[in-house]
């Protein structure tokens, strides 16, 4: 942190920055706490890569910390040897300011190198990064994407061989590659790029893409025979789905489809959208409008970046409910498996993957159906790690793999969650439940009548400013100094520090190995089947908690969510209701 003012009269003394990023420093010269924040340190890089606010800075997004992010990858990918820099990188973007010209940047800096890449010649959705560096056989993939965040943010993804996101290693590596160089003496500039080391990707690719997403129906008749019927509102909140995903839908039958025209276009302003999350109801707003015109059930979102979906219904009252993750992915689990059933295709060996963080009615799902469930850590890299290892050893048939943050994937293409896919499968799904006379409402209400109730609240803490990293570890380490023996009146019968690896039978005091990698969360499990798990995010300068809950009908579950959301609040020392809900 000392070195915060150094750093910053080295930006503005190099002949490298622009007068623009040089005008913008010299406004915040006094500015103490917006000087550490910008230069107190840099990005870290973890096995997501990077994320943080666009302006300039050693600890945001810009031209420099692209560039040498890249410069650290092009050392590793040399590192490897000449077969290495002839497979190449795949490189994409979204819809974010400044994505495109990051993207090139990217690509200045590795053809320097002599690395080959791969350049989308426009946006497109994230699965289709990954898709590419499994098509084209890439050693990697850079992605410059900031998913959901708001317009101010951007980001920098990193893929590895087998189209994943990677986990530790290689992401450890390039760290260690990036702090080595000088984010302006080490980069190679513009001026060096060498074009003959680029291969531009556009539409052959897009048709590649598009058949794989459409190998994955289920059951490809349901869309045509409720082609009169269906009516669906799609918006990409303007974002990177705004041609591939309305393409796909009308390729598997859909007549009907109704786009959000102030969000069709992609847009990184975002204009109308606070934020540009189908998780959150405010992001569904003029699709409802239309839905209401047009008299549609149904309406379907992607992120900027088209790698998660969310779903909005009719419900018996007529009015537009949102279908969170936990539900859809229950949703899709049990129209997959059934569908093959009634079909007879459901094979011997079909296994399913899904999040610690995510509703265990997968897992009562899973049970009826006989199909093995995974629990990972959060991230795709970790679903994708359990689908090499069943492919490494020539076992079991990938199904299904979600997690409650609105990621789904199906499918071997990609090694991501999909947007696209996962929005082919909804109307798909829609069309089947249609044909039976139920709405995806009535179809979520049978589950529950079957399966038991489960709910979820979602709570989180921001601890933004300088000091805000400290008081966040200082929070989980406060939690773990205080076990719960009891959370909402039920015992703690097992807790898990997947910090430490350990799991503990409460009951007996036997402590086990989680079986997962290591990670900063922890997790308590409740003799009445509830959870409440504490993980810091990974993007974002907060704390989220995940409380699981279950209960034999709605109203027990509802109950039980809130009496767990105010144990939590009490063992953090907070009053109730305090926690966003």
């Amino acid at each position: 942190m000392e070195n915060y003012r150094t750093r910053y009269e080295e930006w503005l003394q190099s002949d490298l920055l622009d007068d623009a990023s040089k005008d913008e420093l010299r406004a915040i010269a006094d500015d103490e706490d917006e000087l550490k924040m910008r230069f107190g340190s840099t990005m870290e890089f973890g096995t997501g890569g990077l994320r943080s606010k666009m302006c300039a800075g050693t600890n945001r997004m810009n031209f420099f910390t692209v560039a040498q992010a890249t410069e650290g990858v092009a050392r590793l990918i040399e590192s490897l040897g000449e077969d290495a820099k002839k497979r190449g990188v795949m490189l994409g973007c979204d819809s974010r300011n400044n994505s495109a010209a990051f993207a090139r940047r990217c690509a200045e800096v590795l053809t320097a190198h002599e690395i080959r890449c791969y350049l989308f010649d426009e946006l497109r959705p994230t699965p289709m990064l990954s898709a590419g560096v499994r098509h084209f056989g890439c050693i990697a993939g850079i992605n410059i994407t900031a998913s959901h965040n708001p317009s101010e943010y951007n980001g920098y993804k990193l893929y590895w061989e087998d189209g994943a996101q990677p986990t530790g290693d290689v992401a450890s590596k390039v760290a260690d590659f990036i702090r080595d160089s000088d984010v302006f003496a080490d980069v190679p500039t513009p001026d060096m790029a060498k074009e003959e080391f680029i291969t531009m990707v556009g539409s052959d690719f897009d048709e590649f893409f598009i058949s794989k997403v459409m190998d994955e129906q289920v059951y490809p008749d349901a869309v045509k025979r409720d082609a009169d019927e269906l009516k669906i509102v799609y918006t990409p909140l303007c974002g990177a789905g705004y041609r591939i995903v309305p393409e796909v839908l009308r390729r598997i039958g859909v007549k009907h489809l109704h786009t959000v025209p102030s969000q069709i276009t992609p847009n990184g302003d975002f204009p109308g959208l606070e934020k540009p999350n189908p998780e959150y109801p405010a992001a569904f707003k003029e699709g409802i409008r239309i839905a209401e015109e047009i008299e549609s059930d149904l309406i379907i979102a992607n992120d900027p970046d088209c790698d998660r979906v969310g779903v909005m219904a009719r419900n018996a009252k007529g009015e537009f409910e949102c279908i969170t993750g936990n539900q859809m992915g229950s949703l899709l689990l049990d129209y997959i498996f059934s569908a093959l059933e009634e079909q007879g295709k459901m094979p011997d060996d079909g296994y399913a993957v899904k999040t610690i963080v995510t509703s265990e009615m997968a897992t009562k799902i899973c049970e009826a159906h006989h199909v093995d469930l995974y629990n990972v850590l959060t991230g795709f890299k970790f679903i994708a790690e359990v689908i090499a290892e069943h492919e490494k050893r020539g076992e079991g048939t990938f199904l299904l793999g979600y997690e409650e943050s609105y990621g789904y994937m199906k499918g071997q293409y990609a090694r991501d969650k999909d947007g696209v896919v996962a929005s082919m499968l909804i109307a798909e799904m829609a069309a089947y439940y249609e044909l039976k006379g139920m709405t995806l409402i009535d179809a979520i209400e049978s589950l529950y009548k079957k399966y038991g109730f489960y709910t979820e609240n979602a709570a989180e803490i921001y601890m933004e400013g300088l000091d805000g990293a400290e008081k966040i570890a200082g929070l989980m380490e406060k939690l773990r100094a205080n076990e719960p023996a009891v959370i909402a009146g039920s015992p703690v019968v097992n807790i898990r520090d997947y910090r430490a690896e350990t799991s503990k039978n409460v009951l007996t005091g036997e402590v086990t190995g989680t079986g997962l990698p290591k990670s900063n969360v922890l997790y308590w499990a409740c003799e009445n089947g509830c959870v409440v798990v504490a993980r810091p995010s990974g993007t974002e300068p907060k704390i989220k908690f995940y409380i699981l809950a279950n209960g034999a009908d709605e109203a027990e579950a509802h109950a039980n969510a809130h009496a767990c959301t105010n144990s939590l609040e009490d063992m953090l020392g907070m009053p109730h209701d305090s926690l966003k809900k």
